[in-house]
């Protein structure tokens, strides 16, 4: 199966006051870049720095502070620094000349977490929130790249990069598309195996995959009840001194759970690349305070951060991160699919379905159900027989239930 990637060009027609807030995202975006390139250039020891993960984990949450850019656009302007740098430290190993990237060009890299991808229309994420802009596109579409690519079913967008041209005064999004040539699975010579790491997250246990591993998340609860008694002592007192104290334990806080959700972050995709997986799947993090009754703010932003650096590490891997609607996946029997609230009676760590019996830890069954859920939608997208399986701890199992054993 062929890859096919094509890019088409649309111009945009904006409502009123989007003009400056793209102005405002662009200038935001390049400032990220540049800084990026600054760091990576000279490094901390002198050295350039070529590494996504190195330099976001350095960069990112200065810079988060920094801008009004979402998540997204902080990391896709440290990474394009990256990938400039990369290629300067090439052609300086190949004898060539080069100095440090500069980023002046009014454009921002956006992809489907800060961006929506219609037929007629893009919503696009700025440092004021979403805008919507039209597409400007033309009135015979026949046999333009707009019907061939933009408005065909076989190709997703995937990607694009927003562009200011000065000139026309007019903006421009650069839209990456990508399909698939050659459907071999009727002679089942496809290629395409997919393996799945499913992880669900939780208060007591932070995460959890498929294949059994678990992070609790009992060392996190500790440290943050530690530091919210020393802030409430403090904000009794009332003084100056104690409000700069309060402001500085904050700052050591966010580093804290920064470092320690770097460090599961780092092993989940080493789980995953350990059992040859091409992706990771996590529940949908959208209504996830919601979805867990007890979670509270700082919970929901550990689950967003956690997910975030997941997302730059697994790319270095080249594995894909999913989200999944969550519904169920809690009460649901990862062996025999039957879905009851008694399935957790006492809504504990423990599951345990009242049809087959099957007992086992709540969060690896979630996590199996999270992974499964991928699995029967990709199925589904690609058609013919059952090619993308779930990670387990000794094997593998597909959409169709069939276990492959590893051991």
């Amino acid at each position: 199966m062929v890859e096919l990637r094509r890019t088409v060009v649309i111009k945009l027609d904006l409502p009123e006051g989007a003009d400056e807030s793209l102005r405002g995202t662009v200038d935001q975006f390049k400032h990220c870049a540049n800084a990026a390139s600054e760091w990576c250039w000279h490094g901390d020891d002198g050295y350039h720095v070529t590494s996504k993960a190195k330099a976001e984990q350095t960069l990112y949450a200065d810079l988060k502070d920094e801008t009004d850019l979402t998540a997204n656009l902080v990391q896709k302007g440290i990474r394009r620094a990256v990938e400039a740098v990369k290629s300067g430290v090439s052609r300086l190993k190949n004898g060539g000349q080069t100095s440090r990237p500069t980023f002046s060009k009014p454009s921002v890299v956006y992809d489907k977490r800060s961006a929506t991808f219609n037929e007629d229309h893009a919503t696009l994420s700025t440092v004021d929130g979403r805008i919507h802009a039209e597409y400007i596109l033309p009135d015979d579409l026949e046999g333009t790249p707009h019907r061939r690519y933009l408005l065909n079913d076989d190709y997703e967008p995937r990607m694009a990069t927003l562009q200011y041209d000065a000139d026309a005064d007019e903006w421009f999004l650069h839209i990456s598309l990508r399909s698939y040539d050659g459907d071999d699975t009727e002679t089942g010579s496809s290629t395409e195996h997919t393996t799945v790491l499913g992880v669900d997250l939780g208060i007591d246990t932070i995460a959890a995959t498929s294949t059994g591993k678990m992070w609790s998340g009992g060392y996190l609860n500790h440290r943050r009840e530690q530091y919210q008694r020393v802030r409430g002592s403090l904000q009794r007192r009332g003084t100056q001194s104690a409000h700069r104290t309060i402001e500085s334990i904050g700052g050591r806080e966010t580093r804290w759970a920064d470092d320690y959700l770097h460090c599961i972050s780092k092993a989940l995709v080493q789980e995953a690349d350990a059992y040859d997986c091409d992706a990771i799947a996590f529940e949908e993090l959208t209504h996830i305070r919601d979805q867990m009754p007890k979670a509270k703010k700082f919970h929901a932003w550990a689950f967003r951060r956690l997910y975030e650096y997941v997302e730059y590490k697994a790319e270095e891997y080249g594995i894909n991160v999913v989200r999944i609607n969550p519904a169920y996946t809690s009460q649901q029997c990862s062996k025999c699919g039957t879905t009851l609230e008694e399935n957790r009676p006492n809504g504990d760590h423990r599951f345990e379905c009242q049809k087959c019996g099957y007992a086992v830890h709540a969060d690896y069954n979630a996590a199996k159900n999270i992974a499964m859920k991928h699995v029967r939608r990709r199925q589904k997208s690609i058609g013919g027989r059952p090619r993308v399986n779930v990670a387990l701890k000794s094997g593998t199992v597909n959409a169709n239930g069939r276990y492959s054993s590893t051991v």
